[in-house]
Order: structure tokens, then sequence, then C-alpha cells
């Protein structure tokens, strides 16, 4: 796939070398479909022999950062058997493991909102700022699921005990929660966000293009494991929720725009 294909997302790289990678499905709020996290991936990989990219801003078309899964995409997982949820997140895993690793500084520009697995955008970024009118949620266990594939990004970003307060309850909060969560490195007023973005890039444009590439290798190499062992084991304990009549509770209830039968009940 080559860079000029790409539809779900677009990129620009302008003449001091930063890449402009956004989400480019605002009609859809830049839900990851199956197509967006293929040219994710692909990006990631074709950024890497790139000489004219210096450092990366992610964003969302249309002032949305990312709603989390596509509502087609969810849909096609209902009736799916296991080896194909299985084979569908790990799309999802492996998207997120190459943008972890492009060897590029990867700012994220957060607004509007980041929902389930545009947290695992947010946290795959190597510094993140919010939108103070964002809105944020690991909201999968709201659909009887669990954020499986983005959890060792998140946990790597924010720490366990602090994401423990935040990934089993499906609660959303603004873009300061998330900064003093460490989530994100802070939180501006929406007419500040392009001089945030600004202030991050430019030490970048100061350097040559290969030590900080090396440097967040390293910084990698020190962190919290994320291999291939950790990354199953997160799409296998997914396939198991999927499997749950909780879960397939939680996701009937969402595309029929109702509650769930355990809403307000403590239970199914």
């Amino acid at each position: 796939m080559r860079m000029e294909d790409f539809r779900a997302i677009s990129v620009e790289v302008d003449e001091q070398g930063v890449a402009d990678l956004r989400l480019n499905s605002p009609e859809r709020r830049n839900a990851l479909s199956a197509r967006m996290m293929d040219e994710l991936a692909a990006f990631a990989r074709l950024a890497r022999d790139r000489n004219d990219i210096r450092v990366v801003v992610l964003s969302g078309a249309g002032g949305t950062f990312c709603a989390g899964a596509d509502l087609a995409w969810m849909k096609a997982q209902i009736n799916a058997d296991r080896d194909t949820r299985m084979a569908e997140a790990r799309r999802l895993a492996m998207m997120l493991k190459d943008l972890n690793e492009i060897p590029l500084p990867l700012v994220g520009r957060v607004e509007g909102a980041a929902l389930g697995g545009g947290v695992g955008m947010a946290c795959v970024c190597d510094i993140a700022i919010a939108s103070r009118d964002c809105r944020i949620g690991l909201t999968e266990t709201r659909l009887g699921l669990i954020p499986a594939t983005i959890g060792p990004y998140v946990v790597a970003r924010m720490g366990e005990a602090r994401a423990r307060q935040v990934v089993m309850g499906g609660r959303v909060f603004g873009g300061d929660e998330a900064a003093a969560l460490g989530m994100v490195a802070r939180a501006v007023k929406p007419e500040e966000m392009d001089s945030a973005i600004a202030d991050e890039v430019a030490p970048y444009l100061e350097l040559p293009q290969g030590p900080p590439g090396r440097a967040k290798a390293l910084v990698r190499s020190l962190g919290p494991r994320i291999d291939e062992a950790v990354i199953e084991a997160s799409i296998q304990r997914l396939a198991d929720t999927w499997e749950t009549e909780e879960a397939r509770e939680g996701i009937a209830a969402f595309l029929e725009k109702r509650k769930p039968r355990w809403a307000g009940t403590g239970g199914i």
C-alpha cells in the first residue's frame, strides 16, 4: 500500500518535515474501521523509510480525535466465530504496535472525543495534548467488553494504579482529568491547541533525524514489556470476553440504541 492510496486517513508532509497524519472519517467521528487500521499500520511502516519526515502529528478530521470502534466493524463481530474475532483484534493490536514503535516522534492532538480505541491511539503517542473540553473514556465495560488490546499501552502510559481508576467503570471525563491521570501530557483550552502542538513539534526541527527515534527505542526497551506474548494474551482475553452473555447483551443494546438489561439492576 502506498500513501497516495490512503482513503481513511490522510498524510501531508510540509517543508519542515512535519507529517500531518489525520484520521479522515469525520462522518463516523473517526471511528476505527478495518481499512483505517490497515492504513495506519501501512503509514507506520512506510514512514520509517521516509527521509523527509522528522515528526508526526496525529489528529482527527472534523474536530474529533477518535470515537472508538467503527459501527460496521462492531456489527461484523457479533456473529463472527472466535478465530475471526481474534483476527480482527490482532489487526487492531498490530496497528497499535506499529504506531508505538515508529522511529519518529509522534505527537497526539486529542480533541472532541477519544473513546475506547481512541484512548489507545492517544497512549501510543510519545506525547499527547488534549483539549480541556474533550470527552475521554475507556468505555468498553459499558458494552460488556474489556479494554484488552489497548490495555498494554494504557498501562504503560498511566501506570497500574492510575489505570485501575478508569479501566473498569467506563466513566467519561475531560482533558484536565486525563492530564492528572497521566494519560495525556497536558490539557489546554481549544483556542490554545495550535500553539501547544507547535511548541511540542519545534524542538524536533532543531535535531538530526535519527537520534530521537533511537532514544525512543531505548526508553521503550526499559519500560513495560509489550511483546508478542503480551499482545497475544490481550487478544485471547478479548476473545474470551466476547463469548460471554454480558458482551452479547451489551453490544446488542449499543447497536439497538437501548439500555442493556443490567443497567440499574446490578446484573444481567
